[in-house]
């Protein structure tokens, strides 16, 4: 979900969470994605820096260096079909109890330079139950020979497709994990 087409309430969440330094030669966007699991289950998922492949279909595997904590770097390869083999990423935010998750690329065979996004994960209900929103932003440079509009649509593409694995794998989890009565007498 784009532009004007977001509620005054994932306006405020961009507003209050995503705040990006944008350059001159560079884009930033924010999707939202809408969720039908508990927060808890998606945020399990999100928070493990060490394992994005539980959920993004891009990535094949994941090494992390050290701890999770701030500065913890992941070398994260990457399966074909993309412009890219690995990308060394550094965790800059995770915050468990605002549920706020930033990274920054710090290296890789790709043409993503100085790119950062931040993830937070708010709490909300579908169709009568405990739902998530899923907010996405980031910032990158413009690649030589690209525009602005292409780059942010490139990024966005990838983003859109993290977060539709998400909420696949998130909500067959919550399936999974519901223990309610059928044709109980």
């Amino acid at each position: 979900m784009s532009g004007d087409r977001r509620n005054s309430v994932e306006e405020e969440f961009i507003r209050r969470h995503h705040k990006h330094e944008v350059g001159e030669n560079q884009c930033s966007s924010s999707l939202v994605k809408h969720i039908k699991a508990p927060l808890p289950l998606v945020w399990s998922l999100v928070r493990r820096f060490d394992q994005p492949q539980r959920y993004k279909p891009f990535v094949s595997t994941c090494m992390v260096q050290g701890d999770l904590q701030i500065g913890t770097v992941r070398e994260v390869n990457v399966k074909s079909g993309l412009p890219a083999t690995t990308s060394k990423e550094r965790l800059e935010l995770l915050d468990d109890e605002e549920h706020i998750f930033s990274m920054r690329i710090v290296g890789g065979d790709h043409r993503l330079k100085n790119y950062s996004s931040i993830v937070t994960v708010h709490p909300e209900i579908i169709d009568g139950r405990p739902g998530t929103m899923v907010i996405e932003s980031f910032v990158v440079d413009v690649p030589d020979g690209n525009t602005k509009d292409e780059t942010c649509y490139f990024v966005e593409a990838l983003i859109k497709c993290n977060l539709k694995s998400l909420a696949d794998v998130s909500e067959r989890l919550a399936v999974q994990d519901r223990t309610e009565p059928i044709g109980r007498v």
